[in-house]
């Protein structure tokens, strides 16, 4: 019996030992189980965290290169309309004695202010300055580099920020020779150019786009001006100045008993067309990337245009019982003046009210304004840029709306019409600083240069024409 209990005992203990190791073995086993589940948890929310990080960099990259390469084709379209758009427009309007001489003038601001964009003039218009003009800090391209700058344009390389915005500078000083079509030296027309891009046009825009500049609505600029893609910076500025070259100038020979009618309309059809098309990137390119902002700029920019025509053509239609050519396409250019500076602010209905009242306003002031007073402004730089530019700026102020871009923050009334009052008031601050700016800078500029050069041409090159007596060629040689 005690044998027996013995192995009893002893069985006993077994069993129990193997139960021990038995629920030892399970606890081991799931313990490892919940490790390893742990584990794999930790790892799928670390694949996760990753792939995340990984879509964020794809679409940032993907932003970045649809941003830029929008911007790249607004510049190059920017371009086109000085050269063909702006050179066979006015080459079209000009006696044909003068076609390459005024074509010439539109392209050698392609080269010249180019050079002098690189070396100083982009530096004092976007350059860290004061609230009136840029520093020294980027001559020669100095720190304009592949990076980014978050101020201007998150998502571009501040090289290609740089080289639209030199497109800007090169055409604006291009649409002053409008006004003195046909009677300028060659030389003393490169110098006024020279010197009008460093004293009128860089502070202008430093004043407006510039960081901390005195206009600068984004950047919070005592006086914000809504200007979005260059009223006051580009149209006001080359009309006025177009204007008091006019008249510093004089009339032509002959002006205005003599007719002196385009010798080439078709020419400058052509010209307006390519500028109609072009000035997409003008305006919907200053929207500086490839999102809902371009595409709002880009449609109020081609409905203010046909607007223009229809008004301009429907007053030049009721005055004269039928519509020209010239007139529609004149009117088409003043609308796209006209919504410069609105276009990334209204809506399409808005697009075209302003586009309207630009294209009968322009109307009167080519056909009724300068007959009254009589000055010489050839090819009607002032009566479509500077008095367009002018009635458009102050027609931003009424129209531009918050749900288009929200500039002053969500929730903040942008125009009159919203009900900010005071953006009139600033529209109109933006555009007599334009204006003094003009004219003060343009008047000293034509005193130095004609004191230097002397700026006329004589009365025997002005018969023979510019062609050949500034360049020595003709533009069109009927002999061969």
């Amino acid at each position: 019996m005690r044998v027996l209990r013995s192995l009893l005992c002893g069985c006993r203990r077994i069993v129990t030992m193997l139960l021990v190791v038995l629920m030892l073995t399970a606890l081991s086993g799931s313990m490892a189980l919940a490790q390893t589940a742990a584990t794999s948890q930790t790892d799928r929310i670390a694949a996760l965290e990753k792939q995340a990080a990984d879509n964020a960099t794809a679409i940032a990259a993907a932003q970045t290169a649809g941003d830029n390469g929008w911007m790249l084709v607004s510049a190059a379209l920017v371009l086109m309309m000085s050269g063909p758009g702006l050179a066979l427009f006015y080459g079209g309007l000009v006696r044909k004695k003068n076609i390459l001489g005024t074509m010439m003038q539109t392209f050698a601001m392609m080269a010249v202010i180019t050079v002098l964009w690189g070396l100083v003039t982009y530096s004092l218009a976007f350059g860290d300055g004061n609230a009136f003009i840029g520093g020294l800090h980027n001559v020669f391209l100095h720190g304009v580099g592949l990076a980014p700058d978050v101020k201007y344009a998150a998502t571009i390389p501040l090289q290609t920020f740089m080289v639209y915005q030199l497109m800007f500078a090169i055409i604006t000083p291009a649409l002053i020779t409008g006004a003195f079509a046909e009677r300028m030296k060659f030389s003393a027309m490169l110098v006024f150019m020279i010197l009008w891009a460093l004293i009128v046009y860089s502070p202008m825009a430093h004043m407006v786009w510039g960081k901390g500049g005195l206009l600068n609505a984004a950047l919070g600029g005592r006086f914000p001006c809504l200007d979005f893609a260059g009223g006051t910076v580009v149209h006001v500025t080359s009309g006025v100045s177009a204007l008091v070259t006019a008249l510093y100038l004089g009339k032509r020979l002959g002006y205005p008993k003599v007719p002196m009618p385009p010798h080439s309309v078709v020419l400058s059809f052509i010209g307006a067309c390519l500028l109609w098309v072009g000035w997409f990137g003008f305006n919907a390119g200053s929207a500086l990337g490839a999102g809902t902002l371009a595409t709002s700029a880009f449609v109020a920019t081609h409905f203010a245009a046909a607007s223009a025509a229809v008004g301009w053509g429907a007053a030049e239609w009721l005055r004269q019982g039928k519509v020209s050519a010239l007139g529609a396409i004149s009117g088409a250019v003043a609308g796209l003046v006209g919504i410069t500076p609105a276009a990334g602010f209204v809506t399409p209905m808005s697009a075209l009210w302003i586009g309207l009242i630009v294209g009968v306003f322009c109307y009167l002031m080519v056909v009724k304004v300068k007959a009254v007073f009589g000055y010489d402004d050839s090819l009607d730089a002032f009566g479509v840029h500077g008095a367009g530019g002018t009635i458009g700026a102050i027609l931003t102020g009424i129209f531009a709306n918050s749900a288009i871009n929200p500039i002053f923050g969500a929730g903040k009334a942008t125009g009159l019409l919203e009900g900010n009052y005071h953006q009139v008031l600033n529209q109109f601050v933006g555009v007599a600083i334009a204006w003094a700016v003009s004219i003060v800078g343009t008047l000293m500029i034509l005193f130095v240069v004609d004191k230097l050069l002397g700026l006329r041409v004589s009365e025997a090159d002005e018969r023979e024409g510019l062609d050949l007596s500034q360049h020595g060629e003709e533009g069109y040689d009927w002999a061969h």
